[in-house]
């Protein structure tokens, strides 16, 4: 008797094949019912997040719904001219004909979402499937459950189970269903499980974009704004209590400001008044987060912060300082408040740092020297970043959101996204008024010299 999982697919497979996704208006109606179940059923989410972790209806809004509504709303605007055939140049050899590019949709997709972000995470791929044209199932993370069961409901009632369904569980729901066949697998999460992801993925050739971490360096030049930069780099490190995969994991400052940059994140630190009364804090997900967190504080180094209270659940934002690549904080991607702030000698001293680590999913510089932004850009290999900035390059749908290396493989984002869910077919269209014998045995003299200008003008 085939399992629940087994049932959902095969429900999938069927609507697939049936072409009910194919149409362009069909995918924009399905997002947009798909933004219109989600504004009605705001409060709720805002209620089951809140009560996971104490994310506030602002931060919510903010860092995940906000994203996900323009999301819909740009995918619904612009897929005509995304799944538009687009032409491209035909070779003199082929002549005549027309060459062209058709994308479609790879088929039924399985998402595995994330917890640290638990709605943006799982709907905004779910969003880039849709306007491909693919069926999909969710399996969201088990950790944050509230969020789960809320988008479960909201999902399974509003939407069929070929087209969109919401699977519950832990690891042996996860592991059921990457035992299946799959025409695309995308996952969020930590670059442990995405190994594990991938060989089941390879077990039948699927294809699969890997969204991971790493350690997100910020590189503070003394050329830098230093008052904006602080700013800037602890509002997105203390985000979200730390937990983004794209936070700045540690800052790399020059020797010659790095006491008036600490002076300066103490105060920026004290004025936000971190806290989960205040809404702008929240708490570490769970007991075992908050014993790998709270191991890696290293007490002799603590300038800021260092509370940990196991009752609220929640770390206090915490500056180590002055750090080095031998301490504990450095040792593994921190994903949580707990900030390592090492002061370097020379540009050397610093990028010798960053490469001890894999490459990261996010680098950021804050510099005010084009030659400084230029090195750093040629020195460091990751996935995104900003320049002066940090986190809100992935809020710009313009540009493709994913990892190298260790950190992931794919992106997604605006039409990245409805790329990474589609196959593009290369097509030769050729007319049968002429065909010329050029090719076609008996062979000559003359026709291999024919040959050969051909491909030298082609």
């Amino acid at each position: 008797m085939p399992s629940k999982v087994e049932e959902v697919l095969e429900g999938q497979r069927k609507y697939y094949k049936s072409g009910a996704t194919r149409s362009l208006k069909a995918r924009k109606e399905i997002l947009r019912k798909l933004r219109r179940a989600l504004q009605t059923n705001e409060n709720k989410l805002y209620s089951a997040i809140y009560a996971d972790f104490k994310k506030s209806e602002f931060e919510t809004y903010a860092t995940e719904l906000a994203l996900v509504y323009h999301d819909i709303d740009e995918a619904v605007s612009k897929l005509d001219n995304w799944a538009r055939k687009k032409h491209v140049t035909t070779n003199l050899l082929n002549q005549p004909a027309s060459s062209y590019i058709v994308p479609e949709p790879l088929g039924v997709a399985l998402v595995i979402g994330a917890w640290n972000y638990p709605y943006y995470l799982s709907l905004a791929p779910i969003v880039a499937a849709i306007s491909a044209g693919c069926s999909v199932v969710l399996k969201p993370s088990e950790l944050p459950k509230r969020t789960s069961a809320v988008m479960a409901r909201l999902i399974n009632e509003n939407f069929d189970a070929g087209l969109l369904h919401v699977i519950e569980g832990g690891l042996p729901e996860a592991t059921e269903l990457l035992h299946q066949k799959w025409d695309k697998i995308f996952f969020t999460g930590s670059s442990t499980v995405g190994k594990i992801v991938y060989k089941a993925a390879a077990e039948n050739l699927t294809p699969v974009t890997l969204e991971l971490g790493g350690k997100s360096p910020a590189l503070v030049m003394a050329s830098c704004d230093l008052s904006v930069t602080v700013k800037r780099l602890v509002w997105a490190k203390f985000l979200n209590a730390g937990q983004t995969c794209i936070a700045p994991d540690y800052v790399l400052v020059d020797k010659r400001i790095a006491d008036e940059f600490i002076d300066r994140v103490k105060k920026e630190v004290s004025k936000a008044n971190y806290d989960t009364a205040n809404d702008n804090y929240v708490q570490i997900i769970n007991e075992r987060n908050m014993d790998r967190i709270a191991a890696l504080i290293s007490r002799n180094k603590v300038v800021l912060g260092g509370e940990v209270n196991n009752v609220l659940r929640t770390i206090q934002p915490t500056v180590l300082y002055p750090s080095s690549a031998d301490d504990a904080a450095m040792q593994e991607e921190i994903f949580g408040p707990v900030w390592p702030i090492i002061p370097y000698d020379t540009l050397e001293d610093a990028y010798a740092v960053i490469a001890k680590s894999d490459k990261p999913l996010a680098a950021y510089i804050y510099s005010n020297k084009k030659s400084e932004v230029d090195m750093f850009m040629a020195k460091v290999s990751f996935g995104g970043g900003a320049v002066n900035d940090a986190v809100m390059h992935i809020v710009n749908s313009h540009l493709p959101f994913g990892g190298v290396g260790a950190s992931g493989m794919g992106a997604y984002h605006g039409e990245e996204g409805f790329r990474s869910f589609s196959n593009y077919k290369s097509i030769l269209d050729k007319p049968t008024w002429l065909e010329p014998n050029i090719k076609y045995s008996p062979y000559s003299k003359t026709k291999f010299k024919w040959i050969k200008r051909l491909f030298q003008w082609s």
